[in-house]
């Protein structure tokens, strides 16, 4: 939804087409920031309008080296604020991140 030039998208997972979810941590981490870069261009926006991450991931500590690695796949500086946060579980019981991010609509001309 966006309100005042933002979109919001919450709750986006590393889900497949077919709603499943790979075992292999990159895989499903990468398919998550896939999953959103589709949602936020059917808003006519892209990973450079995004201001702010949060993210949740079941085992943080262990991710954080494969999270910056496929990140760094869709974005570049100057890069968004991004909180994460280590949880114990997820909606999905095979989901290991949930992301949800803040963009901003470029100022029309």
């Amino acid at each position: 939804m966006s309100a005042e030039g933002v979109l919001r998208l919450t709750g986006h997972t590393g889900e497949t087409a077919d709603g499943s979810l790979a075992a292999d941590p990159e895989a499903q981490i990468r398919q998550v920031f896939r999953n959103i870069e589709v949602t936020l261009a059917e808003a006519g926006v892209d990973w450079s309008n995004v201001v702010e991450i949060n993210s949740y991931h079941v085992d943080l500590l262990i991710q954080t080296e494969t999270v910056l690695k496929v990140a760094s796949e869709f974005l570049d500086a100057p890069y968004p604020a991004w909180t994460a946060v280590g949880v114990s579980e997820l909606i999905y019981p095979e989901a290991i991140v949930e992301i949800s991010c803040v963009a901003v609509f470029p100022k029309l001309k």
